[in-house]
């Protein structure tokens, strides 16, 4: 049946080795779009076939950065499903009968060679692979007596089971970004597909029978995967699957962001980015690594930007939601070549992204901000932090830049900028600010449409310098020489507060000579 003509149903399969890779996320973030696009179904399939690997909480890591990023699973360990266990350890009895079928046709063979004797083998060949050159050599079932096989497997004796690759011929792995491929079975080993030694799979064989009985129908993978699909092409052809083979996409790899090379852990670390969607704890070193949830960056920011690495959407836009994505995301679209992580950008849409959210919701998650800083939000009504969040979100790239930029309508400057007091404060200055806080003190009407032309006037009847005025007195109220529009200020901030901060600068800062 052509691919075209099925459900879509697409899989994530990642291992719980470690933090979920931002490449992983991308991943896994395309099968999501491409599942939804076409009405299909994402499923979640937990990969830990590699038991000396597992490390504790990754799993869980797995499903909380997807939820965060709002990657919805229909099925998988947590969501359950018509084609479970959706983890590969509670899979062992089928992996049996697969392995036994392929045994019994002759597909693939026992192997006891130990990790010695194949080391020596490596030192004896240049090369050296376990393939059709090879494995006549070698201690394995196509080389010993059956009655001695049987022994060794009863006694205990550890063993693999191996693909059997026969050469000559051209398998071709047709891939719906980068075309066919053909590759020469010759240079192809016959993969190890199962150990005694733990009872479990590798992900070769794991791989290709979850996917079958799981019925996927599209296996949307990272570029590293290409070198293993014609193995996969030929054990779909071993078991009789030809026919119901999903279809291959090998999406471009993350490259670093700077020079040549995948994208890794230690780029981040050496540039400023997190590499991982949630803050990661070592259980074994103990060390942690920054995440995007925790660094500050909005979900739909994260998704966005990835989105764009390594596909475009057939026009200029940029800023797309999630239900956009869906309907604009198409594998044609999708690069052949790497994706330079430009972490520049995330940065960007993350910034895009908070101008757009509403000032209420803003102020809402600045609250914590607050705390951190030493200030109880709940000494300021919601109208309040939600007018000074919204006078100076257009100067935020995250959440936690509120504070710098708006410290200073939750706490009065003790301490003032000295170029600006050096530039802006001269010896008369505390008697014009002084008038300037009687003047203000007067005012029952403190609406800055109002004040402002009042206060512009007083300068230019007193024949004062506007720029050097209006700077002292944003340096007496604010603590320095920026921010938003100085009335605005003050109509939030009130007559009690902003001629209590102009007295206050009067005492306490001196010229500078």
């Amino acid at each position: 049946m052509s691919t075209s003509q099925r459900e879509v149903r697409v899989r994530f399969a990642p291992s719980p080795t470690g933090p979920l890779h931002i490449g992983g996320v991308r991943t896994a973030l395309y099968n999501y779009l491409f599942a939804r696009q076409h009405g299909g179904k994402m499923i979640l399939r937990i990969e830990d076939t590699d038991s000396q690997r597992f490390v504790p909480g990754a799993e869980d890591y797995i499903n909380e950065a997807l939820a965060w990023l709002g990657i919805e699973i229909d099925e998988g360990v947590r969501e359950g499903g018509p084609y479970g266990p959706y983890k590969q350890s509670e899979r062992r009895d089928i992996y049996r009968e697969h392995v036994k079928m392929l045994l019994d046709s002759g597909k693939a063979y026992i192997a006891f060679d130990t990790p010695v004797e194949l080391d020596a083998k490596r030192a004896e060949i240049a090369n050296f692979q376990y393939d059709a050159s090879t494995r006549m050599s070698m201690r394995n079932s196509l080389t010993m007596p059956v009655d001695e096989v049987a022994r060794l497997i009863a006694d205990g004796v550890q063993y693999v089971v191996r693909f059997r690759i026969d050469p000559g011929r051209d398998v071709a792995v047709d891939d719906l970004i980068r075309g066919r491929v053909t590759i020469k079975s010759d240079i192809l080993d016959d993969k190890v597909l199962y150990k005694s030694a733990d009872d479990l799979p590798t992900y070769h064989l794991a791989n290709i029978v979850d996917d079958h009985l799981m019925k996927v129908s599209h296996v949307i993978r990272g570029e590293e995967w290409l070198p293993s699909a014609p193995l996969h092409v030929l054990l779909y052809e071993a078991f009789g699957w030809a026919d119901t083979a999903p279809a291959f996409v090998h999406l471009p790899l993350l490259l670093k962001p700077d020079g040549k090379g995948k994208l890794s852990k230690r780029d981040g670390d050496r540039l400023g980015f997190p590499v991982f969607p949630l803050e990661w704890h070592d259980p074994k070193s103990g060390e942690t690594s920054s995440g995007y949830r925790e660094s500050g960056y909005l979900p739909q920011a994260v998704v966005n930007f990835l989105a764009l690495l390594g596909w475009n959407p057939g026009d200029d836009t940029e800023v797309m939601s999630m239900d956009e994505l869906i309907s604009k995301f198409s594998l044609d679209h999708c690069s052949r070549a790497g994706a330079k992580f430009a972490y520049e950008k995330g940065k960007w849409f993350n910034h895009t992204y908070l101008q757009t959210m509403p000032d209420a919701d803003l102020a809402e998650l600045f609250k914590p901000v607050m705390k951190d800083n030493g200030v109880d939000p709940d000494d300021f009504s919601d109208e309040y932090i939600t007018r000074a969040v919204g006078m100076v979100k257009s100067r935020i790239n995250f959440v936690r830049d509120l504070w710098d930029n708006a410290r200073f309508f939750f706490v009065a400057p003790t301490k003032y900028e000295p170029k600006a007091v050096k530039k802006r404060w001269s010896e008369e200055m505390p008697t014009i600010m002084t008038a300037l806080a009687n003047l203000l003190e007067g005012e029952s009407n403190f609406d800055g449409a109002y004040l402002e032309p009042k206060v512009l006037g007083w300068i230019e009847q007193n024949g004062y310098h506007l720029g050097n005025v209006m700077n002292a007195f944003r340096l007496t109220v604010v603590g320095e020489c920026k921010g938003p529009h100085m009335f605005d200020i003050t109509d939030l901030m009130g007559r009690e507060a902003t001629v209590a901060r102009i007295r206050a600068g009067v005492e306490r800062i001196k010229p500078v000579e």
